[in-house]
Parts: C-alpha cells; structure tokens; sequence
C-alpha cells in the first residue's frame, strides 16, 4: 500500500471541514442546523449563526480539519509501515 500524502490529507479535511462550518453558519439562521451551531459553538469561540458567524466557522473548522488529516495521514502512514 502507497504511503498518504500527509500535506494533501491536512488541505482535504481542513477545506472540508471549513466548507461545511461556512454554510452550516450562514443556513442556521433559517433554523436548520441551529442546534448544531448552537453545540459547536462552545467549541470554537465566534461560531454562532450568521454571515460573520460562519466564517470564523469556516476559519475553525479548516484549522480543526487540517489538524485531524494531519493526524489521520500520520497513523494511517505508521501502520502501513508495520504491514510492510
């Protein structure tokens, strides 16, 4: 098996993640996913729903998802390693 690109892992789920907090934010607001927002928001501090609100999301959420590929892609490649 081919070792994960750990840089391209980190920009997946950090776009990913971001994406989805952006337009999580600005839907909330209509009343879908508020309650989301509204649990999200103790975690990463601006979150709430709105325009603004949903681009500190979007900020978060791509540090946050970066981290977790970054994460992801180093275990991932550690245990190929020991397969081998």
């Amino acid at each position: 098996m081919e070792k994960m690109s750990i840089k391209g892992m980190a920009l997946g789920l950090g776009i990913t993640w971001g994406v989805y907090m952006l337009f999580l934010g600005w839907i909330a607001p209509t009343g879908w996913g508020s309650g989301w927002v509204n649990g999200l928001a103790n975690l990463y501090i601006g979150f709430k729903p709105g325009f603004v609100g949903g681009i500190i999301g979007a900020i978060w959420g791509f540090i946050d998802g970066a981290i977790a590929g970054v994460i992801t892609a180093y275990f991932y490649n550690a245990f190929v390693n020991k397969k081998k």
